[in-house]
């Protein structure tokens, strides 16, 4: 149209609904962000993507994220479906760590670790919300000793769709030393939500190196290389081929993106495809690491939007992070923010057609 020509992006929509009340807690606001490229729906509850719609190959669009169709399903959400995970994403080895002298206990919520923040992580809170131009922006405060960490955490994350992009910016400052790591959960299934597995999605992920893990899913501390491994997969690999090459349960592991110490710049990190539909996903981070994660763990007993089945392998998470348990393992990247610093990570998602 004449907006293209002149070089302008039609201006995304953005409409406000209530989505529910929380016993005790309040009122979650719904968002929705329109493009001509992609319809994003988001609550206050969480940060949670409750619908992310984009076209097919034939201009059809279909929504490609896990989640329930009403409040109660996110209230509970054992599988942290399309929520902003933290104070820490991913797992602290055993709950515990240790800063400036100081030991600090976290609630064990994962074998024997603490995952994704704990009991009442961020997902579970209700974020304050403000409109901007095109997108969202939530703000939390997390108190000083929430779920076991030190410090009051002020954290924001935006969300502002432009085009086919998504980009998520998270920024965060405390007052006392304490760990941060946030990211997105959301579930994709590039042929829709609902579609029994992503064995005919293909993946490739710009990591030389991942780490490997215990059976309690900890980071043993080596950072291997990716060559000559399952782990290589600097070139499209067919998932499903290569889930029946991995032992079980699949992947969740985290693949490094720069080494400790690099500049934290957005770059491309991910790339996942879907030639039936033509769908494609592009991810990039100014994160150290990703987590790839083929929802090993679902197994058909949650019922999702439209009462849909989302059975093992039936969805797959790119959690651009740091890396797990870095706060125990000092030549990992620091996951330390201090008092005065700001904690300032963007990641964006690029839904195209191939």
């Amino acid at each position: 149209g004449t907006a293209a020509r002149g070089g302008l992006t039609p201006q995304t929509e953005v409409t406000k609904t209530e989505f529910g009340v929380v016993p005790g807690q309040g009122s979650v606001d719904k968002f929705q962000l329109k493009s001509q490229d992609v319809t994003l729906e988001v609550i206050s509850l969480g940060c949670i993507i409750t619908s992310l719609k984009t076209k097919n190959k034939r201009g059809e669009f279909d929504d490609i994220v896990l989640g329930f169709d009403n409040l109660e399903g996110y209230l509970s959400n054992p599988a942290c479906f399309g929520a902003v995970v933290g104070r820490v994403a991913n797992r602290i080895a055993k709950g515990k760590f240790t800063v400036d002298g100081k030991d600090y206990q976290l609630a064990i919520n994962n074998g024997p670790n603490s995952l994704h923040g704990g009991l009442k992580g961020f997902n579970k809170a209700i974020w304050t919300s403000e409109v901007l131009l095109s997108g969202v922006r939530f703000c939390l405060t997390s108190p000083d000793g929430d779920e076991g960490y030190p410090g009051e955490l002020r954290a924001s994350v935006t969300y502002v769709l432009e085009g086919e992009v998504l980009s998520i910016h998270y920024k965060a400052e405390t007052s006392k030393t304490t760990p941060v790591n946030l990211t997105n959960h959301s579930y994709f299934n590039l042929a829709g939500h609902g579609t029994p597995d992503i064995y005919d999605h293909e993946v490739s992920i710009t990591a030389d190196a991942y780490l490997p893990v215990d059976d309690t899913m900890i980071p043993t501390g080596e950072i291997a290389p990716v060559q000559d491994s399952l782990f290589d997969l600097r070139k499209p690999v067919l998932i499903g081929q290569r889930l029946k090459e991995l032992a079980d349960p699949g992947f969740d592991h985290n693949f490094c993106l720069s080494s400790p110490g690099d500049p934290w710049l957005v770059r491309p990190c991910a790339r996942v495809t879907h030639p039936g539909s033509g769908r494609v996903l592009d991810v990039h981070t100014s994160q150290p690491g990703v987590q790839l994660y083929t929802a090993n763990f679902l197994d058909g007993s949650l019922r999702g939007k439209a009462a849909a089945a989302y059975p093992r392998h039936s969805a797959f998470c790119l959690e651009t992070q740091n890396w797990p348990d870095a706060v125990n393992q000092p030549h990992f990247p620091d996951a330390l923010l201090r008092p005065g610093e700001e904690y300032s990570h963007t990641t964006l998602f690029r839904f195209s057609v191939g």
